[in-house]
């Protein structure tokens, strides 16, 4: 079993995604702390708008909670639209959000590395923030390859290996985990440094782009609400958000408390 919690089955299955709070809680602490970097779903619906006909199949590969799901129905205005993941709480509320927005979809739960649909379904193919889940990303990507028309566009989306470093600084200075800032990054597998190549491994890609993103937490306790959705940290500390934003306040300096993280997309083709 891997030490990394985003390679560990046991917890990709279980307390990371069983449910939508946890990713909601932890999607909302880094809206609120951002400062600058464009919205990924708008960036991911813009490198496709150029390159997908009306009309087309679009597939949203571990859609989470389908908010690049929504962006793609209202850019693009697909014919099909299907969202897939692996949780079935993530896939309830990518539903609900479908739904509530008249925009039409369906919802396929499955894992990406077996992806129960017929080879050369799709005109296009997203998968963001998911694959660094995978201990063989390449395998991932040959399966949406597999899905992919020849010429149908992909976009796949990661983030640096040393996203957020700074709070590893800061939960070891506060004294809450003294192995934060050695532990490896969650994105070890699948990252701005290696997207290229394992893109390249089954598709042509044809553009890889970088944005720096920075976000400042504006007080003890919207760090704190960060911190606990975060499974790279182990903070042995009882008592909840209050607590832990106590223990901030008196071991940090004044805030705000910032950190960044690069996010970089690929757009490839299947050849």
């Amino acid at each position: 079993m891997s030490t990394n919690p985003f390679l560990d089955p046991t917890l990709v299955h279980g307390d990371l995604y069983r449910g939508n709070d946890r990713l909601a809680d932890r999607t909302h602490a880094l809206h609120r702390a951002k400062i600058s970097g464009s919205n990924v779903a708008d960036t991911i619906a813009h490198l496709l708008a150029a390159r997908v006909p009306r009309g087309a199949v679009v597939l949203d590969i571990g859609c989470g909670r389908g908010t690049t799901t929504l962006r793609l129905a209202d850019r693009l205005r697909p014919r099909q639209l299907v969202a897939v993941d692996a949780s079935t709480a993530l896939l309830d509320t990518t539903r609900d959000r479908l739904g509530h927005a008249n925009a039409r979809g369906s919802v396929v739960c499955s894992d990406f590395h077996h992806l129960p649909l017929p080879d050369k379904v799709a005109d296009a193919a997203v998968a963001a923030f998911c694959l660094y889940h995978s201990p063989t990303p390449a395998t991932a990507v040959a399966e949406i390859a597999r899905c992919l028309r020849p010429g149908g566009t992909a976009v796949l989306v990661t983030k640096s290996l040393d996203s957020y470093a700074e709070l590893d600084h800061l939960v070891h200075a506060a004294g809450l985990d003294l192995g934060a800032i050695n532990r490896s990054s969650l994105y070890e597998s699948f990252h701005s440094g290696n997207l290229h190549a394992i893109a390249a491994t089954n598709l042509a890609v044809i553009d890889v782009q970088h944005e720096e993103h920075v976000f400042h937490f504006v007080d003890p306790t919207h760090l704190a609400r960060y911190l606990t959705t975060t499974p790279k940290y182990r903070i042995p500390l009882t008592g909840g958000i209050p607590a832990l934003a106590a223990t901030l306040r008196q071991r940090l300096s004044a805030p705000p408390y910032m950190t960044r993280s690069t996010v970089s997309y690929a757009v490839a083709v299947r050849p």
